[in-house]
């Protein structure tokens, strides 16, 4: 695995596990099976209700003899009246998962109380509570207005991320701030039929790996995180399989010339 150091220094895997739509008993049995694989960052929600079910698969972990240390946990916020409700949210994450801190905790959208929210991540942030702090998609205007309010500017934006919406503008604002982007849906969650594209397969046929390997390479060389989702033991060893090869300049260059810089989804506003 490879690392990526947030501005603070912290260390974090490039890749882990989206957690969307893992719920209940199957859910968590996901999880634990990520765990078993190898993953040690698990990106979860409030929204996605499954805060408790991840928090048993690491309770569970730990008992087993994997030091608390090696994970990396995330959670994003719902949106909260205030400073003080957003205290009270971030205390209801830290219960639901079973954690006396939380590794990385994110707003989860450009909420209308996002500045207020975000001095309750800053005091919690300051107590050592959270080890890290961020946003999540906030788009270049909204990133560079956002932080100037920031008495601690983000350590991650958490942006839908991928071969046709490559975040270029909003990578070159946030490049001298100290804030890494996170890509969720990297296989724009089946839209578009990417990993159907011939010349991206012929690509992943050149180093023997899948067309998601491939994505998931050139987003990681690019030091961007990423976080693909899946419930299925085999697609999660694949994607965890990505650290013994090399795109090359050629592939690259290709690769970077897929880019529309048009979201897949109605919802975004990036």
């Amino acid at each position: 695995m490879q690392f990526l150091a947030l501005s603070n220094g912290i260390k974090m895997p490039i890749l882990g596990l989206g957690t969307y739509c893992l719920v209940g008993k199957n859910g968590q049995e996901a999880m634990d099976k990520a765990i078993q694989i190898g993953y040690r960052l698990f990106d979860t929600a409030q929204m996605y209700n499954n805060e408790d079910r991840l928090g048993n698969a690491i309770q569970s972990a730990i008992k087993g003899g994997i030091p608390r240390k090696d994970f990396f946990i995330q959670t994003k916020l719902l949106e909260a009246n205030n400073e003080d409700s957003t205290k009270k949210s971030i205390e209801k994450s830290l219960k639901a998962l079973k954690l006396d801190y939380i590794d990385s905790l994110l707003i989860h959208e450009p909420y209308a109380s996002s500045k207020e929210m975000y001095k309750a991540m800053e005091s919690f942030y300051q107590q050592g509570i959270l080890k890290s702090i961020g946003i999540s998609n906030f788009g270049a205007k909204a990133y560079e207005k956002f932080i100037q309010n920031c008495k601690i500017t983000p350590m991650i934006n958490q942006c839908e991320t991928h071969l046709l919406l490559q975040q270029k503008p909003l990578r070159e604002v946030m490049a001298d701030k100290g804030t890494l982007l996170q890509s969720f849906s990297p296989f724009i969650a089946g839209k578009g039929l990417i990993l159907e594209n011939q010349s991206l397969r012929n690509i992943a046929l050149k180093y023997s790996k899948t067309p998601a390997q491939v994505i998931l390479r050139f987003l990681i060389q690019h030091g961007i995180s990423t976080i693909p989702k899946s419930s299925k033991e085999q697609r999660m060893k694949e994607n965890l399989n990505i650290f013994d090869f090399t795109l090359n300049a050629q592939d690259i260059q290709f690769l970077n010339s897929l880019d529309t810089n048009q979201s897949s989804f109605a919802w975004t506003n990036y």
